[in-house]
Parts: structure tokens; C-alpha cells; sequence
């Protein structure tokens, strides 16, 4: 039987999403179905006569490799808090009626925790949907991996290989600060990769007595330079996170997390007198061409979720459960975030190895 189904992108981009967008294309229409492209998100479906367009092979010949999203993206488009005529307004109710006009079988949103937790609202109004977990930031609990997190763990790893040479040329400490919002896996698994003498995660608050005491440790032993590797969402003992102001889509006021490592390098200046710079590698984690694992879980996930719309399985997210891709309830699926396990393997082979983690 023939299907028209549609595909969004949303949230921030992520290395894989042309994978999925893809595999979804190329499966659907191997099934003998119509595949449309939503372009900009939710948004995408308030404006259905310029924003959706009916995709074919040509669409997505040549993407596999390509970082970003082809049907562009954007974290300012909840239909249930949407903001026109400078109000927020619930227009959801828009999107449901343009979903029917255009006969859709089912809605296929690849996202992290906020799209995800808008399709599962869409789920709860009757329409059929799939979801596919995106974030470099490993945070969904439901599965085992997202796909942009190997890339993401990548290009920090490679920018902290980078720095060793010119930290130790200039007998300086270097500090980083990673993206992975309030979990420290970017930072975690880059900064064991890349050699960092301490790792600050937002799972373990740290203290900056100790922090210096690593660095102490490794000029007196003559190592006369240092790696700090920081998760933005990190935070001192008995304090919070620390954000940064700026200017968001259409002029809004927005707060994001940003500055500790700025802050760490300045309190690590003071305490020891050491020459100190600090990176902040932001968005550079998130672009590129996708790693070998990226592309296949990409693909994978894209070819799960139109065998589950096949088989009419929605209100569900499809999910990593080694060595299969399963479906889980999407309202089972945004319930929890993934944090660092104090336990964790990889902390505690850190910890044994003499990296700090400041506590």
C-alpha cells in the first residue's frame, strides 16, 4: 500500500542528519511511497505551501558524507510555544490541520530531548509519529548511542591533540571548554582520548584547590604544561552553572551556558602564576563530515524508523540496543537524561591513570 510520509530536522545540527534524511528517502521510495522534506523544523509544517517539498533520489544523491542538515534546522520553532507577532502563541493545532491536508501517513522527527518531547506532544494528539535521537551531546537515556556523538568526541579530541604541541612549547596550561550541556560525555570521552591532565564534567563538581594541585604536581615533575578539559554545564563545588548573554533568532534575549572555561583558566592564572589561555571550541564539535560510526548508525536508524512506519508502529523513538535498533516509547524515551555514572568505566580508568577530575 502506498504512503506519503514526512521527515524534519530539528534542534542544532548535528553530523549524521543528511545519513538519516538519506536512508529514509531512499527506503521509503524503494517501498513504492511519496517521501516529503520539511524544511526549517516545525516550522516547516505552518507554511506548508513554501516549506515542504516532495523529495527524490536526486535530493540525496551525493549527502552521505556531508555534515549539517539539507533540510536546515532550528531550536526556535515549538508550535506549542511559538512566538509570532512577538507573543507566544500554542499554533499546534495548525500544524495538526496541514498534516491532513496534505494526506500524510506518518511524521519521521530526528531531534535531541526538545524535538523529541514536541513529537511525543503531536503523538499525544492522535498524529502517527517516529522519532530518531540526534545529539552530540549522548544525553537521551533510551539508547544506547546517539548518532553525532562519535563525530563530536572526534573533533575535540583532534583540537586537544593540537593543543599539546603549543602548550608545551610555551610551558603553558590550556584550557578547553567542550560543548554537552549539563552531561560531561563529550568532555569525558575526548579528554581521556586526547591525553587532558583534568577533566571537569558538570556529574562531578570539582574544587579549584585540587584542579591547581594536578597542575603543581606536573611542573614540579618537570611537565612543565597542562591540559584542562571542561564540560560547558561544569560547576565548582556549592555553585551553579555559569551562562552567557546574547541575542537569539529575531532579536530575543536568550541565556546559554557558556564562560566556565574562561573562569577556570582566570582561577588557575591566579592560584599558580602559570601562563594560561583558554579555547572555547564551540561549534566546530558539531560540523564536519560525519565518522564512519555517525554514517552507519545514521543509516540505520533512517532504514529502522520507515520499517516501523511499514509496520504501523508510531509514538515511538527508534534506539541503539547493541547489536539491534528497537523502538522505544517516545514518552518513555524523553522521560530521562543520560548523566556520566560516577562509576563510570571510563572514570574510573581516568582515575587511574592520574587524570584529575578536581575532586
Amino acid at each position: 500500500m502506498s504512503k506519503k510520509i514526512a521527515i524534519l530536522t530539528g534542534g542544532g545540527d548535528c553530523p549524521g542528519l543528511n545519513a538519516v534524511i538519506r536512508a529514509v528517502v531512499k527506503s521509503s521510495l524503494r517501498n513504492g511511497w511519496q517521501v516529503y522534506g520539511v524544511l526549517q523544523g516545525f516550522s516547516g509544517l505552518l507554511d506548508p505551501e513554501n516549506k515542504v517539498i516532495e523529495m527524490n533520489e536526486e535530493h540525496v544523491r551525493g549527502i552521505l558524507h556531508i555534515g549539517g542538515t539539507i533540510l536546515g534546522t532550528t531550536n526556535r520553532a515549538n508550535p506549542f510555544e511559538y512566538v509570532e507577532d512577538g507573543e507566544k502563541k500554542d499554533v499546534s493545532s495548525r500544524v495538526k490541520d496541514n498534516f491532513a491536508k496534505l494526506g500524510l501517513d506518518a511524521l519521521i522527527c530526528i531531534g535531541g530531548d526538545g524535538t523529541l518531547s514536541i513529537a511525543n506532544q503531536f503523538s499525544q494528539m492522535g498524529l502517527p509519529v517516529i522519532g530518531i535521537p540526534k545529539t552530540i551531546d549522548n544525553d537521551l537515556a533510551s539508547t544506547v548511542i546517539t548518532f553525532g556523538f562519535d563525530t563530536a568526541v572526534n573533533n575535540a579530541t583532534d583540537a586537544l591533540d593540537k593543543l599539546h604541541s603549543t602548550a608545551e612549547s610555551h610551558e603553558r596550561v590550556i584550557v578547553v571548554e567542550l560543548m554537552g550541556r549539563y552531561a560531561g560525555w563529550i568532555t569525558l570521552n575526548a579528554g581521556v582520548s586526547g591525553g587532558a591532565d583534568v577533566i571537569l564534567i558538570p556529574e562531578i563538581p570539582f574544587n579549584m584547590e585540587y584542579v591547581c594541585q594536578k597542575i603543581e604536581s606536573r611542573y614540579n615533575k618537570g611537565r612543565k604544561f597542562a591540559i584542562v578539559a571542561v564540560a560547558e554545564g561544569a560547576k565548582p563545588k556549592g555553585a551553579s552553572e555559569l551562562f552567557s548573554k546574547g541575542k537569539g533568532e529575531e532579536g530575543r534575549q536568550e541565556v546559554v551556558l557558556g564562560g566556565i572555561g574562561e573562569w577556570v583558566a582566570n582561577e588557575i592564572r591566579q592560584r599558580t602564576k602559570r601562563d594560561t589561555r583558554t579555547l572555547t571550541l564551540g561549534h566546530l564539535q558539531r560540523g564536519g563530515t560525519p565518522t564512519t560510526f555517525d554514517r552507519l548508525l545514521s543509516t540505520r536508524f533512517g532504514a529502522a524508523a520507515v520499517r516501523m512506519v511499514k509496520d504501523g508502529q508510531f509514538g515511538i523513538m527508534v534506539a541503539l540496543a547493541p547489536p539491534n535498533v528497537v523502538a522505544v516509547p517516545l514518552e518513555e524515551a524523553i522521560k530521562n537524561s543520560k548523566q556520566v555514572p560516577h562509576d563510570s568505566d571510563v572514570v574510573l580508568s581516568a582515575r587511574q591513570i592520574g587524570i584529575s577530575f578536581g575532586d
